[in-house]
């Protein structure tokens, strides 16, 4: 850590603290509703967080996916949409920031992330290929699966350990890859789905140098490579903090520097381009944008709004413009560094490094005495809404549901529980509340028991799954 990391300063005699980079021009009220409502709620929820109504939560870290507080200028912006069918000033506006920005040539709207997802994975996969990337993420995987595609996980083995100080532990094993290519042919390969601060491996970001890497190997076969975009932003953020090189140079130049390594990109913009919904699918080859663009009209509107409207189109442009500014992102990782420097002091198992949108516990560090058959992690998002009204959820082996041909549990390494931080929401005192709230069920786990499912939907079971506590 340097002496200008927000988490570090003020820590030591002599140094000055940090403050977010803006002041708050409105408020949301927000209350703790008590013990025995709290219980009755998630009883009704089914034991899933996702299932409990907002106004029961406390302080919610859920997602920061649609969560953050826009500005004054977005909220300005909102008021020049131009609700044109078609040809939208608003879109050629938000054109032009992701070409500024992140540096492709072909943009396509969509209504949030996954409708790039599927359009992406609709135009590029045929039935029996396999997509290889750096671990998956839920839909990106089922939209994968759906068009007859198999992922596979070629991700370095310390991705799969919470306790691993590797600095870049969502780097690409080019070892693994190369034995995918030899073993399937670089034919059955559409692409390399590469991910930014990978979620499931608790928010691990990727080296430019991997990439760089990365992009000759797949040269070499033939291969395109396309970038999950989510949270680019913080992973730019992580190469300027860790990478040689790198120190100097403005997080909107690394930015850049990395998607040009790459032939496309989709974006969930409701999480580091700091609007409430929307999304987009920006690509290189001519090939690949006249087939999206034809398919975003039947699946998400026309191809100058994609789901969005004009206002949303121009709240995401300006959203982009100060996603990118290195003041707000240090201050945005900083807040999530300062809550897991808290429950490191205190021993608690989170993953290491800390990633940059989020705190991810460790639940088989909690529970050793809970398999994971039991549900660990669901478990532990449940113990803390209990315990003090905060809401997280879970990224284990509900997420990670179950293999289409045995039928059975998929079980992966990690056993998380995320504490999401929404960007430009909390103040540091509620990161305090979230952190006792964690050791307060830390101290209790040897008491406590794990669930059982008890309702099951077929896709992308931990939005929706219910279950009872074990007898």
């Amino acid at each position: 850590m340097t002496a200008n990391n927000p988490q570090t300063m003020g820590q030591q005699f002599g140094r000055r603290s940090w403050a977010e980079p803006w002041k708050i021009k409105m408020v949301e009220p927000i209350h703790m509703i008590s013990r025995d409502e709290r219980k009755s709620a998630l009883d009704e929820a089914g034991f899933n967080t996702f299932l409990l109504r907002s106004k029961d939560v406390y302080i919610d870290l859920l997602t920061d996916s649609g969560t953050s507080a826009m500005s004054d200028r977005q909220w300005a912006g909102i008021m020049m949409g131009d609700e044109a069918y078609a040809g939208s000033r608003n879109f050629y506006r938000l054109e032009e920031a992701i070409q500024t920005y992140y540096g492709y040539r072909h943009i396509v709207p969509t209504h949030q992330g996954r409708g790039a997802e599927h359009l992406i994975s609709k135009a590029l996969i045929k039935p029996g290929q396999t997509i290889p990337g750096n671990m998956y993420f839920t839909t990106t995987r089922l939209h994968q699966e759906l068009a007859g595609g198999t992922f596979v996980d070629v991700i370095i083995d310390e991705a799969h350990d919470p306790a691993s100080p590797h600095p870049f532990k969502g780097n690409v094993d080019l070892d693994k890859l190369q034995a995918l290519i030899d073993k399937v042919g670089a034919q059955n390969i559409p692409y390399v789905s590469l991910a930014g601060t990978v979620n499931m491996a608790g928010g691990q970001p990727v080296s430019m140098a991997n990439v760089r890497a990365l992009r000759e190997l797949c040269n070499k076969h033939g291969i395109r490579v396309y970038l999950d975009a989510t949270r680019m932003v913080e992973n730019s953020y992580f190469i300027q903090e860790r990478e040689e090189g790198y120190a100097d140079k403005p997080i909107a130049a690394i930015l850049k520097e990395f998607c040009s390594y790459t032939d496309g990109a989709w974006m969930s913009a409701k999480k580091d381009n700091l609007v409430n919904i929307g999304g987009w699918l920006a690509v290189n080859h001519e090939d690949v944008f006249d087939l999206a663009r034809n398919m975003v009209v039947v699946y998400e509107g026309l191809h100058t709004y994609g789901g969005m409207a004009g206002r949303d189109m121009e709240a995401l442009a300006i959203g982009i413009e100060e996603s990118v500014e290195d003041d707000h992102v240090r201050a945005r990782v900083g807040q999530v560094l300062y809550l897991g420097e808290l429950l490191t002091d205190w021993e608690i198992p989170i993953v290491q490094p800390v990633g940059g949108h989020a705190i991810f516990l460790d639940a088989k560090g909690f529970y050793p005495h809970i398999p994971q058959n039991q549900f660990p992690s669901q478990t532990l998002a449940a113990a803390l809404y209990l315990d003090s009204g905060v809401r997280s959820m879970e990224r284990g082996v509900v997420s990670a549901g179950r293999d289409p041909k045995t039928g059975d549990h998929r079980y992966p390494a990690l056993e998380l529980t995320r504490l999401t931080i929404p960007r430009r929401v909390y103040t540091q005192a509620h990161m305090d509340v979230v952190a006792e709230s964690v050791k307060a069920v830390y101290d209790a786990r040897e008491q406590t028991r794990g669930l059982k499912m008890v309702y099951e939907p077929q896709y992308l079971r931990f939005f929706q799954a219910r279950f009872a506590e074990l007898d």
